[in-house]
């Protein structure tokens, strides 16, 4: 079976990203596409490590956070990866709560000055 190769555009539209975007993520050291001549090719490790970028970003982590995560992969294999992950995970599950909680709170106290200035607008002519 052929090997797995997305042209530059192809990632952009398969991950819904724009050129900028992965270009940055080139930039620091996130992604390394094969280069022929002017143009990039994403093989399976770069397309398996922009799932990953992605999935990072959609839980709140910093690039910064998964550069680290995916290098401690590179250099000390998946034993660390995984530890390091969980560190992180911890301390993004308890910022996502804290979220939470606050929108919680936000949310029954808007829901409440609205009931307020509703029965207010009710009482007037």
């Amino acid at each position: 079976m052929a090997e797995t190769r997305l042209s530059f555009k192809d990632m952009c539209a398969r991950f819904d990203v724009t050129p900028r975007t992965l270009r940055y993520y080139e930039y620091i050291e996130l992604l390394s596409p094969e280069k022929v001549g002017r143009s990039r090719f994403y093989g399976p490790r770069e397309i398996a490590r922009m799932t990953l970028i992605l999935r990072g970003r959609r839980f709140g982590f910093s690039l910064e956070e998964i550069r680290q995560w995916l290098l401690i992969y590179q250099q000390e294999g998946t034993k660390p990866q995984l530890e390091t992950f969980v560190t992180f995970a911890e301390r993004q599950l308890a910022a996502l709560n804290r979220q939470k909680t606050d929108l919680e709170t936000s949310i029954q106290e808007l829901g409440a000055l609205r009931a307020t200035a509703l029965e207010e607008l009710a009482k007037m002519p």
